[in-house]
């Protein structure tokens, strides 16, 4: 049983990913992640994370299917992470989206994120990410 439940945002264009930089704050400042956060008390996924994208990038998403589901330990806590497929109004490219947790965001291809320094509850689901891309075509 965990102790606290995340998400984990995967929007998709095409063969690419969106992924957000961390702010230089915390523990896991400065590294890359796919967007998301905490579940908090009283809220499903699917609110949590229509929440959090508004909150972290200004926009409102629409909630696919869950891609998968993982635990990681965070300060001697089980946390468990849930990623879903989200659906963007828009890639943030001609209209920029509206940062308040991260320093930037870029949509990059899959095969990118072993190269860069992401989050290690984060990695946990890219097996599965693939996995999802690869069924879709990408």
């Amino acid at each position: 049983m965990s102790d606290k439940t995340s998400i984990a945002c995967i929007a998709r264009d095409g063969s690419k990913v969106l992924i957000a930089h961390r702010q230089n704050v915390g523990q896991m400042a400065n590294r890359w992640e796919f967007p998301g956060g905490k579940i908090e008390p009283g809220e499903t996924d699917e609110q949590a994370i229509i929440r959090e994208f508004y909150e972290e990038f200004g926009v409102q998403v629409k909630v696919g299917r869950n891609i998968a589901a993982t635990q990681f330990e965070h300060n001697g806590k089980i946390c468990a992470l849930h990623a879903y497929e989200i659906f963007v109004p828009h890639n943030g490219l001609e209209k920029p989206y509206v940062l308040t947790e991260h320093t930037e965001y870029k949509w990059v291809e899959l095969s990118e994120i072993e190269n860069l320094n992401f989050v290690d509850s984060d990695l946990k689901l890219y097996p599965a990410v693939k996995e999802f891309f690869a069924k879709a075509g990408c």
